[in-house]
């Protein structure tokens, strides 16, 4: 599989806002993260990490740990959302998403620091991920998450999201959303990264 080097994906790196107006920068994770994603993940409350990952877990596993950092099958990838925090880029959030094209959906999940809940991050962040789900062409964008999840509820329904049963799992619950506009209307890294080369989408994943 051919794959893109790490430096070709940093022009394709998004600039959102923060509900104040500072910069939050969301990139494609690459292999130098690996730490610095473990610790982000160490950092989150014990609450955080079990909505985020449907369990208790105090650490990624190693394994787990590479999915999120390692190449590998292209419909994968995985990105974070940093800030610059006393000079030194931070990571504030993170996203997972996976493209089927038997269903031409997107399924994510994501997390916020928990000191930057509140500030707009995640509704930001969730925006870019429907942008990211229009660029492969995707109807429709959704994820899973726990009926207990209050903050993630409350960021879905913000974003007009709607709401169904998760098939299989009665303590989950599933918020959806209809891709109804073109990739070129939203401006983000993916649809450049799709519009540079038609062949990249599927050689490129993390």
């Amino acid at each position: 599989m051919n794959t893109m080097r790490f430096d070709d994906l940093r022009q394709y790196s998004d600039v959102l806002r923060a509900r104040n107006g500072e910069v939050v920068t969301v990139r494609f994770v690459e292999p130098r993260d690996a730490e610095a994603l473990q610790n982000y993940f160490r950092s989150l409350t014990t609450r955080s990490r079990y909505n985020r990952f449907l369990g208790a877990t105090r650490e990624l596993p190693p394994s787990v740990l590479a999915d999120f950092i390692d190449i590998g099958e292209a419909d994968r990838f995985s990105v974070i959302a940093t800030m610059l925090i006393d000079g030194r880029e931070t990571i504030v959030g993170e996203a997972r998403y996976a493209f089927d094209s038997d269903t031409a959906s997107i399924e994510f999940g994501l997390s916020i620091d928990d000191r930057w809940q509140g500030h707009g991050i995640g509704k930001a962040l969730l925006k870019n991920l429907e942008c990211r789900a229009a660029s492969f062409g995707a109807e429709r964008i959704f994820g899973d998450t726990l009926r207990s999840n209050d903050a993630m509820i409350a960021l879905a329904r913000k974003s007009g999201y709607a709401f169904a049963n998760t098939p299989g799992d009665w303590k989950l619950v599933r918020v959806q959303k209809e891709i109804h506009v073109e990739p070129q209307d939203i401006p983000c890294a993916s649809w450049r990264l799709a519009a540079v080369s038609p062949s990249a989408m599927s050689s490129l994943a993390v």
